[in-house]
């Protein structure tokens, strides 16, 4: 990797790495979402992902990645969600050690999946103590190497192969992609898959999406620089609310975005309910943004075809329910 920064042979060495663990999550087509866009619109649900979401690919490949020296060390995390469970997941298939810190208000069921796969959960609290120097601190003690949940080239590299997996599919159609909606927190995902479309379909148009009031993406494209969120937390779409882009992916991500869309919890919760009710899936805020951004364009992109990421379905039941309840007014519940 030229300047720690990952290209597409890079995406390349991660489809080969995660071959056999990580799955190759189907495309999928729904007749409604096309009537309602007038596009070919085409979705890779990796909600259906080893542990729920694309984060697992990141974490196999950076982990498969490391020297057997490197492995004995054992790895460490920062994550109250789906890093986590991808990093404890890839640890345990390959003979790694995993600690994870965790914030102690993070959702039960998560810190038990974190564990089930045989993570060291240490918990901080966010209000009181400094994450960073717990990291350091068990970093120092422990030896392991931490693996950043977005801004690492192999995370980013292993990102990339969603984007190559719905790249050749598309093309094995005999179809070009026009356009790709993209759930952004701090880029790792935008950025591997802006290095796999731009690779095979270089004229596609990329857009981020993001939640309102946490659009830090967006506005780093707009000026050209990276510039953080205000706060960290307000957001039903709490899974991609970062503090600001990572370094490596706004490197590759700030001169061939097409921009960045937003969209409110409102919309969020509407696009959850319409992949509950029209495709089946289960889908957490955050990764239904970018279905949301396509939902809220109407027929802007008619003629188009276009592919939507729904990144993530760790999603507690309750926003489920909530989704469902307050979504049922909106496009999802129409079908």
């Amino acid at each position: 990797m030229s300047d720690n920064l990952p290209a597409f042979p890079d995406v390349l060495a991660a489809a080969d790495r995660i071959e056999g663990h990580a799955f190759r999550t189907p495309l999928l087509k729904s007749v409604f979402l096309d009537d309602l866009t007038g596009a070919d619109v085409w979705l890779k649900p990796e909600c259906l992902q080893r542990t729920g979401s694309f984060k697992f690919r990141g974490a196999y490949n950076s982990i498969a990645a490391l020297s057997g020296e490197e492995r004995k060390r054992g790895v460490l995390a920062v994550s109250s969600g789906n890093h986590a469970q991808g990093i404890a997941e890839a640890a345990r298939l390959t003979g790694t050690q995993a600690t994870i810190l965790m914030p102690s208000d993070a959702p039960a069921i998560k810190v038990a999946r974190t564990r089930r796969s045989g993570a060291n959960v240490v918990f901080f609290d966010r209000a009181t103590d400094d994450r960073d120097e717990i990291s350091a601190r068990l970093q120092e003690e422990t030896g392991a190497v931490f693996i950043h949940p977005y801004d690492n080239p192999y995370v980013i590299a292993g990102q990339g192969t969603c984007g190559l997996e719905f790249c050749q599919d598309i093309r094995e159609m005999g179809k070009r992609i026009d356009r790709v909606f993209v759930c952004t927190g701090g880029g790792g995902l935008t950025a591997g898959i802006t290095l796999a479309v731009s690779e095979v379909f270089p004229e596609a148009k990329i857009h981020t999406g993001e939640p309102e009031d946490f659009d830090d993406y967006k506005r780093s494209l707009e000026l050209g620089e990276r510039v953080a969120n205000e706060r960290w937390a307000g957001s039903i779409c709490d899974a991609i609310i970062t503090p600001k882009p990572g370094a490596l992916s706004f490197a590759i991500c700030k001169d061939r975005l097409a921009g960045g869309k937003v969209v409110s919890d409102e919309e969020a919760l509407a696009a959850t309910a319409f992949a509950f009710n029209e495709l089946k899936l289960v889908v957490e805020p955050g990764g239904a943004v970018a279905l949301a951004a396509l939902l809220q364009a109407g027929h802007a992109h008619a003629g188009e075809t276009v592919v939507v990421t729904l990144s993530g379905g760790n999603v507690d039941p309750s926003v489920l329910a909530r989704a469902l309840e307050e979504g049922a007014g909106g496009q999802g519940g129409n079908g």
